[in-house]
């Protein structure tokens, strides 16, 4: 089997959406590709859409999970074991489709993602869930839609209108608003380090974004795995002599999604879906991602649900309605 036809056919192995039309071939000129009909680029959108939505679900157990985790885990060990099992799945596929390795003018574009989605995003909000509870971190993130959108307009040059940016506004303010209300307006150390997740895992998100215009989305993560597995292979096996194991039903179950599920499968939803639909526009869809991690938060670890919480709801939903009729 050739190289680029296995890249293309492997993607039904990490989700169970249909593939969808990819922007160029790796090593293929972005003016060489025509522009799809009027039918196929709205089926192209729906799909798109429907793809980074599975992301972002995906994402919100993110949390409920990584607190399952800590349960017999210490953080290191936590961020680095699920790395590891990621890798070991990734970097099965790739060499059982025997993909080639990216372009040397791709490399550095995976290492944004590897440090930014497999090394620091984790590593960081994990490390805060020692102090936070996830409900309070997942409003605190909800902040990374507007930020992945600053971050794609530097990097990409997009230029959304702005409507969009009106009402990215608006769905950040309500989430800084209910953040401010569960926290009581004092930032810790817990929102420091959420805060500086937001910017690692925004610039990781648009390199990815980027990057899967050029090859599959899952190809995107599981490289920017492979580029990380030096450090995470000994980050794991000094984490594991110097934090206590304790293996319950809780820990390996949330470990395993981790490592399976945000990580990889999630991730390959998610990239794909940026580059079908644009960097901008994907990013918005998580506004609804601190909203699915509050019912979880509830449904799986039996935290209170803030009374503010269904009116947060509705009108993040209405911001992710706007931007997603917005052009950009």
């Amino acid at each position: 089997m050739r190289d680029n036809d296995s890249a293309t056919a492997t993607v039904a192995i990490a989700v169970s959406t249909p593939d969808v039309p990819a922007a160029p071939v790796q090593g293929t000129p972005a003016e060489a590709t025509p522009e799809p009909a009027a039918p196929a680029r709205s089926a192209l959108v729906s799909r798109g859409a429907l793809l980074a939505a599975l992301g972002v679900a995906a994402f919100s157990l993110t949390f409920p999970a990584t607190a399952w985790a800590l349960e017999g885990m210490g953080p290191w060990t936590v961020v680095m074991l699920r790395s590891v099992l990621a890798t070991a799945l990734a970097g099965g596929a790739l060499a059982v489709f025997r993909v080639r390795p990216p372009e040397r003018r791709h490399w550095a574009g995976i290492a944004v993602v590897a440090g930014g989605v497999v090394l620091g995003f984790p590593l960081l909000t994990t490390l805060a869930l020692e102090t936070s509870t996830t409900s309070h971190a997942a409003v605190v993130v909800g902040l990374l839609p507007l930020t992945t959108a600053a971050f794609s307009a530097v990097r990409t040059g997009a230029r959304p209108s702005r409507t969009f940016w009106i009402a990215s506004l608006v769905g950040a303010v309500v989430v800084i608003g209910f953040a401010v209300q569960q926290s009581g307006g004092a930032p810790g150390r817990g929102d420091l380090l959420l805060f500086a997740a937001l910017l690692v895992c925004a610039a990781g998100y648009t390199e990815g974004g980027r990057l899967a215009r050029h090859m599959p989305g899952w190809q995107v993560i599981g490289w920017a795995l492979v580029l990380a597995l030096p450090v995470t292979v000994a980050g794991a096996a000094l984490a594991l002599s110097a934090e206590p194991l304790r293996l319950t039903a809780h820990s390996v179950s949330g470990l395993l999604w981790l490592a399976f599920g945000s990580q990889f499968l999630g991730m390959v939803a998610w990239y794909r879906g940026m580059a079908a639909i644009g960097i901008s526009k994907a990013s918005q869809l998580q506004l609804a991602q601190p909203l699915l991690t509050l019912v979880w938060s509830v449904l799986l670890l039996g935290e209170h649900l803030p009374p503010a919480a269904p009116a947060a709801a509705l009108a993040v939903l209405a911001c992710i309605a706007v931007t997603q009729r917005t052009r950009g």
